[in-house]
């Protein structure tokens, strides 16, 4: 089985994401504070891509209403900052349980979508800007499945079931990203920062069961974030009109799509230009409060996912410590 290339590169990919970022760059020439939402809405159509069957990619609406369904939840305690905190934990246990049973098809897209889309719910603050971000979501998923459907399919074979994981372990890594994202969330809340979730939603995206996988994430994502707000300071900064930004929407999210399938964990560079650039237009904040903020919180996100997993792991070692040889009576041991 060949990898997948570090920096992988596809013309195919590159003209699906161009017409994915149609309406929004079109938007965007009228009313950039509405186009740049409009481009996030795409996002997930932009991650899944075209390798995949007609019926697969259909797959693209059940992220768009799982992710939706996660801003709004958010959104709608995020004014309640205990609740908010103590959901978090909960619903990391229970969807990690739920996804140690095969049967449950949402339970692993829940567990690694929805969880940290509910921690950017927390930051869409009143909940009727929630509502808009769910609904710009779903239309965007709806028209990215519309689109895919322009393409051939892809000649890919069946997938394995998947197999059961242990509830125990499903149980303590449930546990870690509860740790992780509970913590994230009440930090933002305590320091009154403008998007108390950014904390919490790095820290569940980056979370991973496998320890490998974790750390590489915690990397990847974390230069990723970084570079892409350094570009979104730049695009606030620079006084460009409203189809120069028509048109970093269009290229962004072409180079998105094109890079589908890299082994490098490019796409959060993509997501964070078009996100942090939706947030910044029309702010009175200077772009360096934006940048700090964004990148500070992610990589605390990041430093408490990586500390949980510690903890966890420690616990878990501990746990399973084998106990010492009982003396024999009589004998010298």
């Amino acid at each position: 089985m060949t990898s997948s290339p570090p920096l992988a590169w596809s013309w195919r990919n590159v003209a699906h994401g161009a017409v994915l970022a149609l309406p929004a760059a079109v938007v965007s020439t009228l009313d950039p504070a509405l186009g740049v939402p409009l481009a996030v809405g795409v996002l997930p159509a932009a991650a899944l891509g075209l390798g995949s069957t007609r019926r697969q990619r259909a797959m693209v609406m059940v992220v768009g209403a799982v992710a939706a369904v996660s801003i709004l939840l958010g959104s709608l305690v995020a004014s309640l900052p205990v609740l908010a905190v103590v959901l978090v934990f909960v619903l990391c246990v229970a969807v990690a349980l739920f996804a140690a049973n095969p049967a449950h098809r949402l339970a692993p897209l829940a567990l690694m979508l929805g969880l940290p889309l509910y921690g950017a719910g927390l930051s869409e603050s009143p909940w009727t800007a929630g509502a808009a971000a769910a609904l710009l979501i779903t239309a965007g998923s709806v028209y990215g499945w519309l689109v895919s459907l322009a393409w051939p399919a892809a000649d890919t074979a069946a997938r394995p079931p998947r197999p059961a994981a242990p509830r125990s372990v499903m149980l303590q890594y449930g546990i870690q990203i509860g740790l992780a994202g509970a913590t994230a969330a009440a930090i933002g809340f305590a320091l009154g920062v403008d998007h108390p979730g950014w904390a919490c939603m790095a820290a569940l995206l980056v979370s991973r069961p496998d320890r490998g996988q974790l750390d590489a994430r915690a990397w990847g994502r974390s230069a990723s974030v970084v570079a892409g707000a350094l570009v979104a300071c730049a695009i606030a900064l620079a006084p460009l009109g409203d189809i120069a930004i028509a048109l970093i929407i269009l290229a962004t999210l072409a180079a998105a799509t094109g890079t589908a399938g890299s082994r490098w964990y490019v796409f959060p560079f993509f997501s964070t230009v078009i996100v942090l650039s939706m947030l910044l237009l029309g702010e009175t904040e200077t772009p360096a409060h934006w940048f700090l903020e964004r990148v500070a919180m992610t990589l605390l996100g990041v430093a408490l996912a990586l500390a949980a997993a510690w903890i966890v792991s420690l616990a878990r070692g501990r746990g399973t410590r084998a106990p010492p040889p009982t003396r024999r009576a009589g004998g010298t041991g």
